[in-house]
């Protein structure tokens, strides 16, 4: 896209700050239903779930953890096993062996400095084996105490942008209208309720 069109576009819409906050409003009332696509109903079965959902889809770590947290229910329940064994529950998530032992180092962790509780804290959950910011993020933003925004790379720009009370929601409404409506391929800049405000709309 040439950069003129790309100025004209962003000058059409308008700074940066002034759209984040209708942006936020729409988007929350077109999809009330953005919520973590991650099954789980503990703070250990959602720190597993997110630590198994790197590198595949939600659906199948759903699909996988419908059995493993009948199995494993406490942090003691994935040491008590041989990785092997581990490594058969969590093989079709991929990447298995890397994380049985991460989850195998965390759950020790969470024993031994963490009263088998897990922390809410980014800087005690990124300490725990296999946890990189983003998981931590998605964990502290799900256990209701969000410390930055889930993004891959922009974290830092959004947090200066998005109010702070938004940023455990923000990343799930992306998410759930990059799905429906701002397609890679197709977007649907038509049915689109933000084509005023996006200065890359077709519309």
């Amino acid at each position: 896209m040439p950069r003129s069109f790309v100025q004209e576009a962003r000058k059409r819409v308008g700074p940066k700050r002034e759209r984040i906050r209708p942006i936020i409003e729409r988007l929350a009332a077109a999809h009330p239903d953005a919520t973590i696509a991650l099954t789980s109903r503990s703070d250990l079965e959602l720190l597993v779930a997110v630590m198994l959902s790197a590198q595949t889809t939600d659906v199948n770590v759903n699909r996988v953890t419908e059995k493993l947290f009948v199995k494993y229910r406490r942090p003691e329940d994935y040491l008590a096993v041989q990785p092997a064994e581990l490594e058969r529950d969590i093989f079709a998530t991929g990447f298995f062996r890397q994380k049985t032992k991460s989850l195998r180092g965390t759950m020790k962790m969470l024993l031994e400095e963490f009263d088998g509780q897990v922390p809410r804290r980014l800087e005690e959950l990124v300490r725990l084996p296999g946890v990189a910011r983003k998981t931590a993020n998605v964990v502290a933003a799900e256990l209701g105490e969000p410390q930055g925004i889930v993004v891959d790379k922009i974290e830092r720009d959004l947090v200066k942008l998005v109010p702070r009370e938004d940023w455990g929601r923000f990343p799930h409404l992306l998410i759930w209208h990059g799905r429906r409506v701002c397609l890679a391929r197709m977007p649907r800049c038509g049915e689109c309720v933000l084509s005023d405000l996006c200065p890359s709309s077709r519309v």
